[in-house]
């Protein structure tokens, strides 16, 4: 497996591993094809269609991340990043489409069994498939944890599923091959297929999540106003605000100063507060509204004292 370089730059890096993503499913449909083509296997087909389809979510995943990375400009003030989300709705329906697919194809070989050949090269192939998988899933998961992309979460969800897929199908190849039962094969694609409906149900959840500017998790928000009320000088942190946009967090919140400080000592202590939030969440854009502890009026507006809980 191809080893990523690593970077200090969480961009960089997310373009390094979405373009291992194309590389590794470009080799993987064509090995596959190739294999498929002299066993005639329905899990191996199933497989095979599924990392072609593999390839197009990469491909637009690794467009989608470069778009989302792309600087604010006159016509998008808070950046590009829901292009992630759209790409991951992308994924979701090719992996609906591929389900669906490789059911009906499963289903047809379970009412008319088909003999499945050259077994060993079908098996060497699923194994060659399984350790590439577990390779990139390993380069996701550690860029994960230092960005919060939501393509290249939905990618990571994809292939999950992909390597699930590939172990039944190495089962059910391999079972074909012990015990000459050709249906086992069938019944591997419809496990197959299983398994993809169920990626493409937490890609397209995680998505709309987004899309639907839905809060980050409660963790994460205690977290924020834990940061915040570090200085003392914070009596109080409301109407916090939160939203994902591919690899930006957008929040937004007001903190209650003592009305008696001066207008730079509150900027200073704004600043310092802001700070705090963004050495925890390097990528978020924050805006903070001072008001007078005590004295502030009513908030107004389409959201006014929205319940924080």
């Amino acid at each position: 497996m191809p080893v990523v370089a690593q970077s200090a730059d969480p961009a960089a890096l997310t373009r390094q591993v979405t373009l291992l993503s194309v590389a590794m499913a470009l080799v993987l449909v064509v090995i596959k094809a190739i294999v498929w083509t002299a066993s005639g296997s329905v899990a191996l087909l199933a497989s095979m269609a599924d990392s072609g389809l593999d390839l197009v979510a990469s491909g637009t995943t690794y467009f989608a991340v470069r778009y989302a990375a792309t600087p604010p400009d006159a016509e998008h003030r808070f950046g590009h990043g829901k292009a992630e989300a759209f790409a991951s709705l992308s994924q979701a329906g090719l992996v609906f489409a591929s389900s669906a697919l490789i059911a009906q194809e499963a289903v047809q070989h379970l009412i008319h069994p088909q003999a499945v050949s050259n077994e060993g090269w079908a098996i060497g192939v699923m194994m060659v498939s399984i350790v590439l998988t577990a390779g990139l899933l390993m380069a996701q998961t550690a860029l994960l944890r230092r960005t919060a992309s939501v393509a290249v979460s939905a990618d990571r969800t994809h292939y999950a599923a992909d390597l699930a897929s590939n172990v039944i199908a190495l089962i059910g190849i391999a079972a074909v091959a012990l015990f000459g039962f050709s249906r086992l094969d069938a019944v591997a694609g419809l496990g197959v297929a299983a398994i993809l409906l169920w990626g493409a149900v937490s890609v397209f959840r995680e998505a709309s999540n987004q899309l639907m500017d839905r809060e980050l998790p409660q963790s994460e928000r205690d977290q924020i106003i834990g940061l915040m009320l570090q200085d003392g000088r914070i009596g109080d942190v409301h109407q916090l605000r939160t939203r994902a946009a591919g690899p930006v967090i957008h929040m937004q919140m007001h903190a209650a100063l003592d009305p008696e400080l001066t207008l730079e000592a509150a900027h200073q202590v704004v600043v310092a507060a802001e700070n705090r939030v963004l050495a925890a969440f390097p990528t978020a854009d924050i805006i903070i509204h001072p008001d007078p502890r005590g004295r502030a009026e009513p908030h107004g507006g389409a959201f006014a004292e929205l319940d924080d809980g």
